[in-house]
Parts: structure tokens; C-alpha cells; sequence
């Protein structure tokens, strides 16, 4: 028996994570109607799950302190898959599920092949969300250098990691790179936006 144990052990390793764009704000709709959708269909021995990477906010309402999920990649949901078994049967099928735009791919938006996430990507994934926990507060003691990398705390970036490639101290601002599935994109932030990584 303990063999067979070990070879299911082997088995879950064996997962490709490919990447879904979705409408913003619709991701945990989608996610419940894949849940159901592929056990439906009958995907379920090759789909593995529905991953929707959260975070706990919290947050001050009426004085009091409270807890909310917020996603933690906004407009995206990730889709953990037996390794070679995507069919384009079952592209196709997700693709038209309503909210969802298209696989992540390395063309232009649905064009180009669909690419799944590097094992360094998932692990990274799968820690942050470990880590989310532990948060820390703003200190602003030290400065911001070029080349550090920074947790963006606010706005459309928030909870990225990004490289410092311009510090303004007068300003207060930083250009900073970041890192989206790949893409590098420039970002101005203040630095209230932003936190050193302990």
C-alpha cells in the first residue's frame, strides 16, 4: 500500500498552472461556475483545481476592525492542470464560459500559444499567499535605492513586487518596474504606495 501512496504523490507533481484573463470583479463567479462546470463536463480527472490566489484585509468599518478577501491578482484565475492533458476540446469550452476573455498566451490577448506558468512562478504564487499573513508597517527611515525591490501596498499594482529604477526623493516618487506574468511594466508610485520587503 505505501507504494501506491507515494506514486499518487508523484502524480500530483505532474500539474501544469496556465493562466485565465476573466472580467474584473467576476473572478470568484468564475471560479464557482468552473468548479461545477468541470465536474459537469467531465474534466475533473484532468483538471485539478480552480485556483484563486486571496488575501486577508483587513479593514476599519464603523469603528470596528474587519476581515475581507480580497483577490490577490486581480482579473485573473488560475486553472492547475495534469501535465500534457489540456485538450483544445477543453480550451475551447473554457473559453466561451461567460466572463472569461482567454487563456494567458505569449502572443496578444487570445492570439498567440497558450503558455503555462514557469514552476518558479506557481512556488512564488503558492508562498505569497502563505505569507500574506505577515504584513508589516511603513518605515521611512531608510531610503528608497535603484535596483531594490519593493511591495506595492496601494493602487492598481497593489500587492506586486516591483524594482526601483528611479527614486525622486523631492517628490516623494518612485518609478518602479514591474513584473506582470513576464511583462515588464513601468509604474509611478509615492512612496506611501509602496513597502520594503523585510
Amino acid at each position: 500500500m505505501e507504494n501506491l501512496a507515494e506514486e499518487g504523490v508523484v502524480q500530483q507533481q505532474d500539474t501544469k498552472w496556465y493562466v485565465l484573463r476573466v472580467v474584473s470583479g467576476k473572478e470568484r463567479k468564475v471560479k464557482e461556475y468552473l468548479d461545477k462546470d468541470i465536474i459537469r463536463s467531465g474534466y475533473a480527472d484532468v483538471i485539478k483545481q480552480v485556483f484563486l490566489p486571496m488575501e486577508k484585509v483587513y479593514k476599519v468599518q464603523n469603528g470596528k476592525k474587519v476581515m475581507r478577501e480580497k483577490n490577490y491578482f486581480p482579473g485573473y484565475v488560475m486553472l492547475e492542470v495534469l501535465d500534457g492533458k489540456l485538450t483544445d476540446d477543453m480550451i475551447h469550452h473554457i473559453s466561451n464560459v461567460s466572463n472569461i476573455m482567454h487563456f494567458l498566451t505569449d502572443g496578444k490577448g487570445s492570439k498567440g500559444n497558450i503558455i503555462s506558468l514557469r514552476k518558479s512562478e506557481v512556488n512564488k504564487m503558492l508562498g505569497k499567499v502563505d505569507e500574506m499573513s505577515e504584513a508589516g508597517g511603513i518605515t521611512m527611515s531608510e531610503p528608497f535605492i535603484i535596483g531594490e525591490t519593493i511591495k506595492i501596498i496601494d493602487g492598481a499594482f497593489n500587492d506586486f513586487n516591483g524594482v526601483i529604477e528611479e527614486v525622486n526623493d523631492e517628490k516623494k516618487k518612485l518609478k518602479v518596474i514591474v513584473k506582470i506574468f513576464g511583462r515588464s511594466t513601468p509604474v509611478e508610485l509615492n512612496y506611501m504606495q509602496v513597502e520594503k520587503l523585510s
